[in-house]
């Protein structure tokens, strides 16, 4: 696969429909009937609207992060990844294993100011003239569905900031409260709901308290763009009792990178590991690393 260009994005209609999701809320049980176990611990019950327009506002304090990634992506099928990410100044790592690749197929993928590096099991030896890496540049990784470019290498499913993909379904209206569960020893309440691309783009043109919130409804939009979501995502959220976002599972039907319908499906669970700990990503040594021209029709790892 090359390298692929991205659409720009719409930018059309207004709605007040994102105003909901916002409203801070919450209710303490009373009456009748089953007590919630907020209720029963002395916490205030919250809508899950509430509770997941939290986690997002939460998710803009994330300056590094490490996650593993599960499921699958079309175009490669099963993946497994465990990454690390910073944002400032912006650095990710990722070792990758994808269906075709096989066990001992990995991928070892950096990016360090605005150059990927490639190495790995994976790799095709030509490609790396007797070195353990390849460098391509400019690239880019984190930002919006028009801006990231992997050469190819990434799914463009991947190519998205996880703490961003998180916040996407406070563009759903019909969420709803799933239960409790315990993730990697963290108590969370899951959440679900449904989210479509003319719904974010509605929700985009609400007005907005300030421009960082506009900032990340755009964002959002873009991220859910390139996810390539024929038409409706439907989003699992895990949020720890301090109002984090532990894990999230996106599922959906895609389209074709040309646009077209009968894509395969998507279905990535991405887990957050740690949370704004020392993250330090370098660029491997020069030495080491063979400068290579991808072709346009061809993907560099092979």
């Amino acid at each position: 696969m090359g390298i692929s260009a991205r659409g720009s994005v719409p930018r059309g209609a207004t709605s007040a429909a994102f105003a909901a999701v916002l409203l801070a809320g919450g209710t303490v049980a009373c009456g009748e009937g089953p007590v919630s176990d907020s209720a029963k611990e002395g916490r205030p019950e919250v809508t899950p609207a509430a509770a997941v327009a939290k986690a997002a506002r939460n998710s803009e304090d994330i300056a590094s992060l490490r996650y593993r990634i599960t499921g699958t992506v079309p175009e490669r099928g099963r993946l497994e990844a465990e990454a690390s990410m910073r944002t400032e100044p912006p650095a990710m790592s990722m070792q990758m294993t994808t269906a075709g690749q096989g066990e001992d197929g990995r991928l070892e993928i950096r990016f360090v100011d605005e150059v990927m590096y490639v190495g790995g099991s994976a790799v095709a030896p030509e490609k790396l003239d007797g070195r353990s890496w390849y460098r391509a540049d400019p690239a880019v990784w984190g930002r919006g569905a028009v801006d990231n470019d992997s050469h190819g290498v990434l799914p463009s499913q991947l190519e998205g900031n996880p703490a961003v993909q998180s916040t996407l379904l406070t563009g759903s209206k019909d969420l709803r409260k799933k239960g409790t569960e315990t993730i990697d020893g963290t108590r969370t309440t899951h959440y679900r709901g449904t989210v479509t691309s003319s719904g974010l783009r509605a929700a985009r043109g609400a007005a907005a308290a300030d421009q960082a919130t506009q900032e990340r409804r755009i964002e959002s939009l873009d991220q859910f763009i390139a996810l390539h979501i024929d038409d409706t995502l439907t989003m699992d959220l895990w949020i720890d009792d301090d109002n984090h976002t532990k894990r999230f599972r996106m599922r959906g039907d895609a389209y074709d990178a040309r646009g077209g319908a009968g894509g395969e499906p998507l279905d990535l669970t991405i887990t957050f590991l740690d949370v704004n700990q020392p993250v330090t990503i370098a660029a491997p040594p020069s030495e080491d690393t063979a400068d290579i021209a991808a072709p346009a029709d061809e993907a560099p790892a092979g």
